[in-house]
């Protein structure tokens, strides 16, 4: 690019960056190149290196053995990120049939099933919010109701942190903090800030910041389609029990909304009692009243149109979720097509109407259009189909029997003990990696103990997966914290401070529900038997 005017010719002749910095660049750009080629490198070798020394007893053994260095390999690259992850989700396509794991369209059925179909549907209609800024709206007039006058420092936070945690029970959590916590840190932005920032401004500051990242995770337990992590569960659940019946949109949210109802309070509470210090309110009424939230808002202007279809799509959208499957003795509408109807049918036909219907702004333009779902993340609906192809490697190969006897130590577990000692595993595992990782690696073993323990298998998934969601700790847990972090209000010990008891707290919740709750939606207190002989093993 050529220079402004007046910019001197000496000054454009010159290099942009200092030779010796040049240099010093190389030298870490072929450091950073090989270390990225060593990562790549990793997966095959810990493979050969698993597939040469391992060895399992049975018939089955090699199989196992093969299944067990195509796990290392793949989670090598994930680990690592040296190939980006979706090419990474989808190396299972090749590796399955190469190591005699699976034939390839075996495979390739792993990759689109329903809840596929669900997360698809889901995905393009969070677009369609996303590109009306329905989102942005509906958080604003949320917040706008709990910036009271005169200002209470508690109230305005439980505002941010619910609307947050209602936007993720319709959005991936991941895209409900990244959408929230512009509207959050505009707040913020009137507060003082730097060095003359007083204590306890700052100490509100980072609870704002805190509740974000931890309303959006807490918000996804309560939908199928919240989490990726709850997808995985209902795919591998349907996987492995086609018998049983399936896990519905309906019916998580009656056990799975009450638990994040249960969780939301303690994080409120620990945040108040951490951050809202006595005289906050005077320290920040002087920066915050309902003058910014009011401005945010007039700059959208009116609903139109097309905002207007979109949020009563989304809304219709919920109601069939919400009404396919209610009780046995009062069938939903899916009984009208003889269960041939799942969450994904009416989901992708709840977003086909976006590209029918006209959006009044264009003539012919229609709400949706194919180049607006460029953004689709694919690299989610390709992370969801490996984990369900691993789910059936694990259960074809035979090391899902190999690999429980690792959680034996569960058999003897008094039943109250078993969902806590459950989560806390997968709570633990999940700071260290991808939420979704953790659950894909998780639940086949989970389920192969509670065949050999003669329990509900969902009395083991069920706490594991929700434990996989308990990344309160770290940044690495999952990307939510990552965005907290960015906003410069939050550290480490912020998180291990608010997210320590947090996660106790969740564990105590699930430990509690689980058996009660849990027994009552899925009938977790019966039907075991039945379990063990359809389970595909």
């Amino acid at each position: 690019m050529n220079g402004g005017d007046g910019v001197e010719a000496d000054d454009q002749k010159a290099p942009l960056l200092p030779t010796h910095s040049s240099r010093s660049y190389g030298s870490c750009a072929s450091s950073i190149f090989t270390l990225k080629n060593f990562c790549i490198l990793l997966g095959p070798l810990l493979c050969a290196v698993v597939c040469l020394t391992v060895k399992f007893d049975g018939g089955s053994g090699g199989t196992s053995r093969n299944m067990l260095g195509v796990l290392a390999w793949m989670f090598a690259w994930w680990l690592t990120e040296a190939v980006p992850m979706p090419i990474t989700s989808m190396s299972p396509l090749f590796l399955f049939p190469l190591f005699g794991i699976a034939t390839a369209d075996d495979v390739a059925h792993s990759y689109m099933d329903d809840v596929i179909s669900l997360v698809l549907g889901s995905f393009i209609l969070a677009l369609a919010v996303e590109h009306y800024n329905i989102h942005r709206r509906l958080a604003l007039n949320i917040t706008l109701l709990f910036c009271g006058e005169p200002l209470n420092p508690p109230l305005l936070l439980l505002g941010i942190c619910a609307t947050t945690a209602f936007v993720s029970m319709w959005m991936h959590n991941v895209a409900a903090a990244v959408m929230m916590m512009p509207v959050a840190t505009g707040i913020l932005q009137r507060l003082p800030s730097g060095p003359e920032q007083p204590w306890l401004v700052s100490k509100y500051c980072k609870a704002v910041v805190l509740g974000v990242i931890y309303s959006a995770a807490i918000g996804g337990m309560s939908t199928l389609t919240g989490t990726g992590v709850n997808l995985i569960l209902v795919g591998m659940w349907k996987n492995y029990f086609p018998d049983a019946n399936p896990i519905s949109f309906n019916t998580w949210f009656f056990f799975g909304f009450p638990l994040a109802v249960v969780i939301f309070i303690a994080l409120w509470g620990i945040l108040c009692l951490l951050y809202c210090r006595k005289g906050s309110s005077q320290a920040l009424s002087a920066y915050l009243d309902k003058a910014h939230l009011r401005r945010e808002l007039d700059l959208l202007g009116p609903m139109a149109f097309a905002e207007k279809m979109v949020l009563a799509i989304f809304s219709v959208l919920i109601v069939l979720w919400m009404t396919r499957n209610l009780t046995d003795d009062t069938p939903g509408w899916g009984s009208l097509f003889n269960g041939r109807a799942g969450d994904g049918t009416a989901s992708v036909m709840m977003a086909t109407l976006l590209f029918i219907i006209p959006n009044k702004k264009q003539p012919g333009e229609k709400l949706m259009d194919w180049n607006k779902c460029k953004k689709l993340p694919w690299n989610i609906v390709l992370l969801l189909g490996a984990g369900f192809a691993i789910a059936d490697g694990f259960r074809t190969s035979g090391l899902a029997d190999v690999l429980s006897k690792m959680l034996d130590f569960l058999e003897d577990a008094p039943y109250w003990a078993i969902a806590p000692a459950v989560c806390l595993i997968g709570s633990i595992i999940t700071e260290f990696t991808s939420n979704n990782s953790t659950t894909t690696l998780l639940i086949p073993l989970l389920i192969q103990v509670a065949d050999t323990m003669k329990l509900h298998p969902l009395l083991l998934m069920i706490p594991g997966s929700i434990g996989a969601q308990f990344a309160f700790l770290l940044p690495t847990g999952t990307p939510s914290n990552i965005v907290g972090f960015t906003t410069g209000h939050i550290e480490i010990n912020d998180m291990l401070i608010a997210g320590t008891p947090l996660k106790i707290a969740g564990i105590l919740a699930l430990s509690i529900l689980m058996p009660t709750l849990g027994a009552y939606v899925f009938g977790t207190d019966k039907g075991v038997a039945d379990f063990s002989k359809s389970l595909k093993f």
